[in-house]
């Protein structure tokens, strides 16, 4: 038995990369799997190797960034499957580049993909699960969110992804319906394929190589599918060779600094005095700078503060 039998996915961007190995893994635990892409030969072909494996699934060529076809996307499952129990919103673009070389068309682009879409197609998701009383959405995140020079524009994209988990988990709390989080890590083509620059297919197979395969990622997103989470709500999971782990939510630092009535020279004071030793390293690998007590997990900083 599969942990995923009898369920009904939609995987978004699912033609390529992280999307297809966990396309073909979620399909390999027994659902039958809607392949989304906007372009019909990838998506064809990832169905191709689930059913060429045993699994069961079809093609829903669709634009999540337009809410008729997400709609369409959505319905494409009920109509094939008879339900939707999971939508793992995967589907994202992505450029490089600093402030410095904002580039506003390519912003707007990773904005409409990377998040509009997540929020049509999981609005569209949502009412037919809620009528069924269950259903389990992921959304597809990064650790870019947390800071990564160049990718200031994806990871904000993918910061407000992140901000969805936090609110839709609590918004659907107690009705079946869980939304989570992936952070997913390993080699794909996605940036590659949208650049201008020419590739240095050397290089990038040096950089993929390093890397584990796409479908490495796919385990956390069948467990997250399956009726064996049930109780796991609002988490982002970050997924990382060996490693498995669970992202803090955003959060205040305490204790916070007191005082009667604040004026520019008392905060000057507390940015001196309380907060001198405690103002937090940025970017995705910040914290891991800072050793670690293994026997409590606290960084030797924070340890310090309490």
């Amino acid at each position: 038995m599969g942990l995923l039998n009898g369920k009904a996915v939609v995987i978004t961007g699912s033609g390529r990369g992280i999307g297809a190995g966990c396309a073909r893994g979620v399909a390999a635990q027994g659902a039958s799997v809607v392949v989304n892409d906007v372009d019909a030969g990838p998506a064809n072909d990832t169905v191709e190797a689930i059913r060429a494996a045993g699994g069961n699934a079809v093609a829903c060529v669709a634009d999540v960034t337009n809410w008729d076809q997400a709609g369409k996307l959505i319905q494409s499952c009920i109509d094939n499957f008879g339900k939707i129990d999971g939508l793992v919103n995967n589907a994202a673009v992505l450029d490089r580049f600093e402030i410095s070389e904002f580039n506003p068309k390519t912003a707007k682009w990773m904005a409409e993909v990377n998040v509009i879409g997540p929020m049509y197609v999981a609005g569209r998701a949502v009412k037919p699960m809620l009528a069924q009383g269950s259903g389990s959405i992921i959304n597809v995140v990064s650790g870019a969110h947390m800071g990564m020079p160049g990718l200031g524009i994806y990871g904000a994209t993918k910061g407000a992804v992140a901000s969805m988990v936090y609110t839709w988990s609590m918004e659907l709390a107690g009705t079946g319906v869980r939304v989570n989080g992936l952070s997913p890590f390993g080699a794909t083509t996605i940036g590659q394929r949208h650049s201008d620059e020419p590739i240095d297919e050397e290089a990038n197979a040096r950089r993929n190589a390093a890397l584990p395969p796409p479908e490495a990622n796919s385990p956390v997103v069948e467990y997250l599918l399956s009726d064996r989470a049930a109780h796991v709500n609002g988490q982002l999971v970050r997924i990382d060779r060996k490693e498995i782990s669970l992202y803090t939510h955003p959060a205040l630092l305490l204790p916070p600094a007191l005082n009667d009535a604040w004026t520019a020279d008392r905060v000057a004071e507390a940015f001196d005095n309380e907060f001198k030793d405690r103002l937090v390293a940025c970017g995705v690998l910040g914290m891991e700078s800072l050793p670690v007590d293994l026997k409590t997990g606290f960084h030797a900083r924070a340890k310090q503060d309490a």
